[in-house]
């Protein structure tokens, strides 16, 4: 096989796999709304759906690591994103993908404010305070109640850090209208 025919066969592969993530990522879309259903069965299906996409997607770090723009397009790096920050049950895959994604943002590979939302998202999963108060635990009196977040003083430097709106901003989303 040749150079070019190798380069060739690199391109399908990971055209493959962009293709494949961003699918993921429809599914995922079209499905989100079984995650709090009230029907048992529905949250089964979400749950069957989320560890289908983390057990794929642990596949894929393992055999590509991070997939990032420059490996699978701008849309597929955001899908295994999506997988990574859905895999709740899977907290290996949130951790290897914090891991993988931690580097390729110091590369300059990967979306900073993406890895916060990942990040806050298995410290909440662990039990632990998250960094950056991205993750809404209830709303109480009308507000929007965050997990609890380490250093609440300096929580909108910190988003600002990662090009996350302030706090304010971002719950005023989430606030019943």
């Amino acid at each position: 096989m040749t150079a070019s025919d190798q380069s060739e066969q690199g391109r399908t592969v990971l055209g493959g796999l962009a293709g494949e993530l961003a699918a993921m990522m429809a599914e995922d879309t079209a499905s989100a709304r079984l995650a709090n259903s009230p029907n048992l069965a529905e949250q089964a299906v979400w749950r069957r759906l989320t560890a289908r996409h983390g057990d794929r997607l642990a596949e894929i770090m393992a055999a590509h690591g991070w997939p990032t723009e420059a490996l699978v397009g701008p849309d597929a790096a955001k899908a295994a994103w999506l997988v990574a920050q859905h895999a709740d049950r899977q907290l290996d895959v949130q951790r290897r993908a914090v891991e993988l994604m931690t580097a390729a943002v110091a590369d300059g590979a990967a979306s900073a404010r993406d890895l916060a939302f990942l990040q806050d998202r298995l410290a909440v999963n662990e039990g632990r305070e998250q960094r950056y108060g991205t993750q809404i635990g209830a709303v109480a009196d009308g507000r929007p109640v965050p997990w609890p977040c380490e250093d609440p003083e300096r929580l909108d430097e910190r988003r600002a850090e990662v090009g996350i709106e302030p706090f304010a901003e971002y719950t005023a989303r989430f606030a019943p209208r």
